[in-house]
């Protein structure tokens, strides 16, 4: 029995053993890891949508200048410089996005070109006219699931591409079997296969020059050709070891070529090969300088690409898509019935 007169014992306080702490922490940690993915699918989620808005925007845009003008924007632009018998023709190379900045609400970018002058002027460089155009940076042209950044300085990046086809002519972007080429100038009427069943746009990623060969994203790039006269060819793709060194895919909203503006369906969405990009360095002025591509639809949302269909409509399509229905879905008038729904 304690004595009165012993002072009574404070009760001794309740602490966590280092195995206790340690539970909790993985516990937390548990949870973490978790939630991190969620919150991430739901940012991407919102980015997805996004970049849905964005193509629905150009869709509606394409729609006002085929009711403005008859017809869509031309895929690219080529013509002669009035004075300058020898200037390329395609160095004009005003692109689709560029003629559709007045039905876009980009007043902005549409008030700062010339687009009476050629892009490239007759020292190859950007005219000083159109050099603050070129510049602008449109966010109705970059996708949020990609970087958004200058990749080229000096030009605005575009993660949208039109639809030149089917890769046709080794990549040829005159005349193809798509909406859009050089002049194209295509009528609702001479999409035979139906506006709900040809694509009009599709996404791109921004490349990067600094990345080599050797790491994930290689294909984002291009190999490089220097054409003496013939179109691609699956051999001198494979074959070359050149790289496209300079002005990454994407580099330029309005250049109307394979690096930036236009796209076709010769590689499915995201196809992990090289797409293959080349110029012609001989012929008269209305030929020399063309460039032909292969390039392909790809995007940095998980398992496939958002595509824009002629009839306004914006569909998800997966990078497993059968090959030949993802040409169908690129040609005007092939013939073929495909329903990009079933794609999804």
């Amino acid at each position: 029995m304690r004595n009165a007169s012993q002072p009574r014992s404070t009760p001794r306080r309740a602490a966590f053993t280092l195995v206790e702490l340690l539970v909790v922490i993985a516990i937390i940690g548990l949870l973490v890891g978790l939630l991190l993915p969620a919150v991430q699918a739901a940012r991407e989620s919102g980015r997805r949508t996004s970049c849905i808005n964005n193509l629905r925007q150009l869709g509606l845009a394409a729609q006002n200048f085929h009711s403005a003008r008859g017809a869509f924007p031309v895929g690219s632009e080529a013509q002669a410089y009035p004075g300058h018998p020898t200037h390329p023709w395609t160095f004009y190379r005003w692109s689709a996005l560029a003629h559709l900045t007045p039905y876009l609400e980009e007043s902005n970018a549409y008030n700062a070109l010339n687009l009476d002058l050629p892009m490239y002027d007759v020292t190859y460089v950007v005219a000083s006219e159109n050099q603050k155009g070129v510049a602008l940076v449109v966010p109705l042209f970059l996708c949020p699931s990609d970087t958004g950044m200058v990749v080229s300085p000096g030009y605005g990046p575009s993660n949208y591409a039109a639809c030149a086809g089917s890769g046709v002519g080794g990549g040829t972007p005159l005349k193809t079997d798509g909406i859009f080429y050089v002049n194209s100038h295509t009528k609702m009427n001479q999409v035979e296969d139906g506006t709900s069943h040809t694509v009009l746009f599709s996404e791109s990623v921004l490349g990067n020059v600094k990345l080599s060969p050797l790491q994930k994203d290689y294909w984002y790039d291009y190999k490089f050709l220097l054409l003496p006269g013939t179109p691609l060819t699956e051999a001198l793709c494979n074959g070359t070891t050149q790289w496209n060194n300079s002005d990454p895919r994407g580099f330029s909203w309005t250049n109307g070529e394979f690096r930036t503006t236009l796209y076709n369906h010769y590689f499915t969405p995201n196809q992990p090969v090289n797409d293959c990009v080349g110029s012609q360095l001989f012929g008269d002025a209305t030929f020399k300088f063309t460039p032909f591509g292969w390039r392909a639809a790809r995007s940095r949302h998980v398992g496939g690409v958002n595509v824009l269909l002629a009839d306004g409509s914006v569909h998800f399509v997966v990078d497993q898509i059968d090959g030949t229905a993802w040409v169908a879905l690129s040609t005007r008038k092939g013939g073929e019935i495909n329903d990009p729904a079933a794609q999804q």
